[in-house]
């Protein structure tokens, strides 16, 4: 895919990351299968009114990545990721 490829050997990232709401189970499926894994769960990412909107229509978010080769021991992964719950205003 050609962001990991430029972002593994052009910026020589550590990881390539992107947000899926988690009721687009095709999307979080698909990623899945590219090698991308649930790192944290963004609370109320999505909104009407942007991020953390607080008028209860908003919908979190799962931030998936996968690790690029400068990350060979896996660090910028984890295994529980739908279980660590951040905060939208933490990541904006």
């Amino acid at each position: 895919m050609l962001l990991e490829d430029v972002s593994d050997s052009v910026y020589h990232g550590y990881f390539v990351d992107l947000y899926v709401r988690p009721s687009n189970q095709i999307a979080v499926e698909m990623y899945e299968r590219m090698g991308y894994s649930v790192y944290r769960t963004v609370k109320e990412y999505y909104g009407s009114l942007g991020p953390g909107d607080g008028t209860g229509t908003s919908e979190n978010a799962y931030d998936m990545r996968k690790p690029l080769s400068r990350d060979p021991q896996r660090k910028s992964v984890r295994a529980n990721g739908r279980d660590v719950i951040v905060s939208a205003s933490s990541v904006t």
